[in-house]
């Protein structure tokens, strides 16, 4: 069971460090492009929206046909992305450029289902620790992803990034040949029963785990999405908004070595709180001033709360459902959580064009107090522990 996890942590790994190499390099280079500024997310709220239509029908792949086809789909998307995003560069055509977002996106959202495959091979009692495990791969990807960046982003003069594009292209090839070594469940029995969509998503824990997703990844989005822009603008080059999105990935995957240990000791409800008041404290920071130890310090403090609050988030999901229930659940989660990132991709270039840094910072806090009131709320719900 331990090797299969590992085995699914390179997958994850490989699959992420494309992603986060995207995040360093899609706002710089929509601003490049796009004639109108306010447009340079524009790519990042694409494949946002490419990753959220992904849920869907990953979910029925997966219902159909099992966990390893449907992965190596997703890696066939996030190649052909990676290539069309050096079709573009190449090109200098922002339209065929942002067409790349399409493919990643899909190849992105499918590879979020690492997490809820290492939650079915795990026993009970190890599953926070082998969710937690596989999303720490982004430890990897944040050691990876930028310093592709780095190294490449000049390998092919004078089209800045288009070698960083055909070296991402080449991670989800390695990742297919990992897939091969990794044992899965089958696919589920077709008609397995189960009570209807409308039921599972009507549950306590499910709203409140679909909630916590929501708000972890949307205002980690918003904030991470404009955060090269706004460096670039403070005078800060490539390199620097490079490394700070290399903290925040270390300080979004990291904790993945302790969380699922934290959640077994003190509960999914009190790590999900920690990791709202962790982000509410970057936004503080932020405020506070643009010194590359601003930046630095604040999307660190993002990380670290998405962490928790997703984590947490994953792990409450897991008893919101029955096993036949699972895979039309994880698929409206993930319908959910990733359309509210796809609209804080649109939103964040807008934002932060026409009202600025601290205004962006601000409109986390109202989504910041929704997740904890939720928390309180559920945590008001749950059965209490019979006296003596």
């Amino acid at each position: 069971m331990k090797r299969q996890v590992w085995l699914l942590f390179c997958c994850q790994a490989l699959m992420q460090a494309a992603t986060v190499g995207q995040a360093v390099m899609a706002a710089l280079i929509g601003h490049s492009l796009a004639e109108d500024k306010s447009l340079s997310t524009l790519p990042v709220a694409i494949q946002m929206t490419a990753t959220m239509a992904a849920s869907i029908p990953a979910g029925i792949v997966f219902a159909r046909l099992g966990r390893k086809p449907g992965f190596v789909l997703g890696a066939l998307g996030a190649m052909a992305g990676s290539l069309t995003f050096a079709a573009g560069v190449w090109t200098g055509n922002f339209v065929l450029y942002c067409a790349g977002a399409v493919p990643a996106g899909l190849g992105f959202g499918i590879a979020q289902h690492y997490r809820f495959a290492a939650a079915e091979i795990a026993s009970p009692g190890y599953r926070p620790r082998a969710i937690s495990l596989v999303m720490t791969g982004g430890v990897l990807a944040a050691a990876l992803g930028p310093e592709l960046v780095k190294a490449t982003r000049e390998a092919m003069p004078p089209y800045l990034f288009l070698g960083t594009y055909l070296v991402l292209a080449c991670l989800p090839v390695v990742c297919m040949g990992l897939l091969a070594l990794v044992r899965l469940p089958p696919a589920p029995p077709r008609h397995a029963g189960g009570a209807p969509l409308w039921e599972i998503i009507a549950r306590p824990a499910f709203v409140t785990a679909a909630v916590a997703g929501m708000v972890a990844y949307g205002t980690m989005n918003l904030l991470m999405t404009s955060t090269p822009v706004e460096m670039m603008l403070c005078g800060f080059g490539v390199g620097a908004s490079a490394t700070v999105i290399q903290i925040h990935a270390v300080a979004m995957f990291g904790p993945g070595f302790f969380t699922g240990r934290l959640i077994t000791r003190f509960g999914v409800r009190p790590v999900i709180a920690a990791g709202a008041a962790l982000t509410a404290l970057c936004v503080l920071i932020g405020l506070m001033g643009e010194s590359f130890a601003h930046f630095g310090i604040a999307l660190g403090l993002l990380g670290l709360g998405w962490n928790f609050m997703f984590v947490g988030a994953t792990n409450l999901l897991a008893t919101a459902h029955a096993p036949e229930e699972r895979v039309r659940a994880q698929a409206a989660n993930d319908t959910i959580v990733f359309g509210t990132v796809a609209c804080t991709a649109f939103l964040s270039g807008a934002v932060h064009a026409q009202a600025g840094w601290a205004v962006l910072n601000l409109a986390v806090l109202p989504a910041l107090a929704l997740a904890l009131g939720l928390i309180a709320w559920q945590a008001a719900r749950a059965p209490r522990p019979a006296p003596g």
